[in-house]
């Protein structure tokens, strides 16, 4: 068998496609002491092991047949796959508004690599809408591929690029912005641009998919075509996180970018506003708020297009502030916690530790003399709660009112990763401590709030009564 047709298959499974007379993107009917199965033979990575035979099925999952399962594989076509999806020019119409997409990478902006098995940031975002028509029915769309990185590589310089990039376009006059990006740190990036990109005119939507284009259950295009929607026509001009509410396809949920987190490694409605409820919700036609309490959009070439005035006015409390100092670290407390994890933190120059503290933001006793050679040290150090909702108040216990008297401020309900991120920014302001301090104590975005809403904390815990009576009645 050719190396075309073998394509990463190693013996022993290449002995029983060379008997067969099948190979790599043959569709072939594959007859197992397990079952009957129909699909394309996907390649394989060099360094994958050499016992299975993958296959690509029609309802479009993969399948790993073990060789010694294999009975017989017949060969009934050949469909070699194209990944590429070529480039369209995307359709104007001066009557519906104007979005501009920056690509960052992500499964959003991902194909599958079957010969390594990867899914790797490859499409353009040109491709991207190539592939999701009904995108020309929502607004009239430019692209531009910032960066092509997976979600875990994005870090200072891509955060202030990225900015930078999106208030260029704000003062050039489009009526919204949607930023793809990878989902694993999409909260993270969310929380800083919220912070560096203050009073905007327009919606800023970040947008992501779980499960990558080539599926089934992909929910890319959909994500996109919310993203866009929201972008063109909602009143929301705040950075938000757009992705799936439920798990089925029946709207998306916009996030406040400060107050939303990743909360599932795969589920498709990954994403969660905590200690606080959602902005809106996003179908293919409408935006419905949730809450009022949202900076409003002042800004649409709707009628107006090319009126400098109302540009004007409304770009005068728009500012970038496009700065992070990387010498900040979260700190997430457990028992037995021993002091030279902050040491070494302090040691090598860190500016400033955010602390993920127990209960209402504590830590053991064996930490403080590390938190008074921070505090000697100028070492700025802020306790957060890895409860996630909730708030830090260290005045109810003895802990907490000792910590404190060590130099640790609480920072409310601020989320760990909004608190890091908002810290390097932070300190990317300033060298005095106290004005550091203003800075994290005075809420910008919504990552620090007064109270909580009533219906803020609602988790379904599986395998009790009346959740098993909610899923039965709210089932369609």
């Amino acid at each position: 068998m050719s190396d075309d047709r073998c394509k990463g298959y190693r013996e022993p499974t290449l002995s029983v496609m060379q008997q067969h007379d099948v190979g790599v993107w043959s569709d072939v009917e594959a007859h197992t002491d397990q079952g009957d199965f129909r699909g394309i033979i996907l390649p394989r990575s060099e360094t994958a092991d050499a016992e299975h035979l993958v296959l690509k099925l029609i309802s479009g999952y993969n399948v790993g047949l073990h060789y010694s399962t294999l009975i017989s594989l017949t060969e009934v076509g050949r469909k070699e796959a194209n990944y590429k999806i070529p480039e369209q020019e995307f359709p104007h119409d001066p009557k519906k508004p104007y979005v501009k997409l920056f690509g960052t990478g992500g499964t959003i902006a991902s194909r599958l690599d079957y010969r390594t098995g990867a899914v790797i940031p490859a499409f353009t975002p040109g491709e991207l809408y190539g592939s999701v028509p009904e995108l020309a029915d929502v607004c009239n769309l430019t692209t531009e591929k910032l960066y092509g990185v997976f979600s875990e590589n994005m870090g200072p310089e891509q955060w202030i690029g990225t900015a930078q990039a999106v208030e260029a376009q704000i003062r050039s006059g489009v009526d919204g912005i949607v930023i793809g990006h990878g989902t694993d740190t999409m909260h993270h990036t969310a929380a800083v641009l919220s912070f560096m990109l203050q009073n905007s005119p327009v919606p800023i939507v970040m947008v992501g998919s779980q499960r990558s284009s080539d599926r089934p259950s992909s929910d890319a295009a959909l994500n996109l075509i919310h993203a866009a929607r929201t972008a063109a026509f909602s009143d929301i001009a705040e950075v938000m996180v757009c992705m799936f509410g439920p798990t089925s396809d029946e709207y998306g949920l916009l996030h406040k970018g400060t107050r939303v987190r990743k909360m599932h490694s795969s589920y498709r409605s990954t994403f969660r506003t905590l200690s606080d409820t959602p902005l809106a919700m996003v179908s293919r036609d409408n935006v419905q708020p949730l809450r009022q309490d949202y900076n409003h959009r002042r800004y649409s070439t709707a009628g107006e297009k090319g009126n400098a005035d109302l540009r004007g006015i409304a770009m005068a409390d728009f500012k970038c502030i496009p700065v992070f100092d990387d010498r900040v670290s979260i700190v997430y407390y457990y028992p037995g916690m021993k002091p030279d994890i902050f040491d070494s933190l302090i040691d090598n120059g860190y500016r400033a530790i955010i602390i993920a503290g127990t209960g209402l933001g504590h830590v053991n006793k064996p930490i403080y003399p590390a938190l008074r050679r921070a505090q000697d040290a100028g070492v700025a150090v802020y306790m957060t709660v890895q409860t996630l909702w909730g708030y830090a108040q260290m005045y109810v216990y003895e802990t907490g009112r000792e910590i404190m008297g060590m130099g640790v401020v609480p920072l409310g309900n601020m989320l760990p990763e909004a608190a890091y991120m908002k810290m390097g920014w932070a300190l990317g302001q300033s060298e005095d401590p106290e004005e550091v301090k203003r800075i994290m104590l005075e809420p910008i975005a919504g990552e620090i709030t007064e109270r909580e809403p009533h219906d803020g904390y609602l988790v379904h815990q599986g395998g009790l009564p009346e959740v098993a009576d909610f899923i039965k009645h709210h089932r369609k």
